[in-house]
């Protein structure tokens, strides 16, 4: 069930926040189940509920739409149980899809849907030659690139996908195999930078960091210096893997501490259980592919 737990008032002295159109890519979970491993969180073990996690992906849709936010969808297949976590099939940025390569084999078999898909719907599309599971790994801030290393994709991808979109790109290197991608350990608070697109003067951001190596925190330190930090507790509940619209922040209703966080900040936080696709290793933003350009 969806929750929003803001008060009526912005918190005290909090900034007023904006929320912004956003365009997203997702999958209904049909044939959701975890019958392999290539996470921390996947226990074939243990039994999933493909209704429940129908209806707990339903809520997340919904209250998308009920945002004003616009959802394209992507077909399911049968054998592709991961093709849920749409955020892994891409990166997209002024029209322009960079395809994922994933690095197992069990979700190899993604990539093509993937980019025929952003073919199909008017991207300029293109074919990566380096491992990289798409925003799974790569998040826009502002003008640049946070890009996530040290289980799935490779550094190489860091370089070429510089190249594809011409922009800086900061390599971090994750340390911890609980946040094997960027976005369980990294959120995007503001999705629109700048006073003159309507969002604030820097795009800012919440991470936790002990889930990164100590360059990487230095970095982060340095260019986010009013980032949130979000504890151990509410990161380990996929508190992080949440999408922003500006003022919108859809997060795990597990996370209380990251909740009273945005609230005193002035964002308004919803609270969306994906508690059983989590069991896949996946959350919020992790169902949640931003598509930018082409049609927007």
């Amino acid at each position: 069930m969806t929750q929003n737990t803001a008060p009526a008032a912005e918190a005290a002295n909090a900034p007023t926040r904006t929320a912004h159109h956003r365009r997203y890519l997702m999958c209904r979970p049909e044939h959701f189940t975890v019958s392999y491993t290539i996470n921390p969180w996947m226990e074939p073990a243990n039994p999933t509920d493909t209704a429940v996690a129908m209806r707990q992906w339903q809520d997340l849709h919904d209250t998308y739409r009920s945002l004003g936010h616009e959802i394209e969808l992507i077909d399911p297949i049968v054998g592709l149980p991961d093709m849920v976590y749409t955020a892994n099939g891409g990166f997209l940025i002024d029209g322009i899809a960079y395809g994922p390569k994933f690095r197992f084999a069990e979700r190899a078999g993604e990539a093509a849907p993937f980019i025929d898909w952003f073919r199909a719907a008017g991207f300029d599309t293109r074919e990566p030659v380096e491992v990289n599971e798409g925003e799974g790994d790569f998040l826009l801030v502002g003008e640049v690139i946070l890009a996530g290393t040290g289980f799935r994709s490779t550094g190489d991808s860091h370089r070429e996908i510089g190249e594809v979109f011409g922009r800086e790109v900061v390599s971090l290197t994750l340390t911890d195999p609980r946040f094997y991608h960027l976005d369980t350990a990294l959120a995007v608070l503001d999705p629109v930078e700048g006073i003159a697109n309507g969002g604030p003067e820097r795009a800012n951001i919440a991470y936790l960091p002990s889930a990164f190596d100590e360059r990487s925190q230095a970095v982060l330190a340095e260019r986010y210096p009013d980032a949130i930090h979000v504890s151990d507790e509410d990161g380990a509940v996929f508190g992080l893997n949440s999408a922003s619209d500006g003022r919108n922040v859809i997060i795990s209703p597990r996370a209380k501490g990251f909740e009273k966080q945005l609230r005193d900040r002035g964002y308004n936080p919803i609270l969306v259980d994906l508690s059983e696709l989590l069991l896949g290793g996946g959350g919020i933003k992790c169902c949640t592919l931003e598509l930018r350009g082409a049609g927007s």
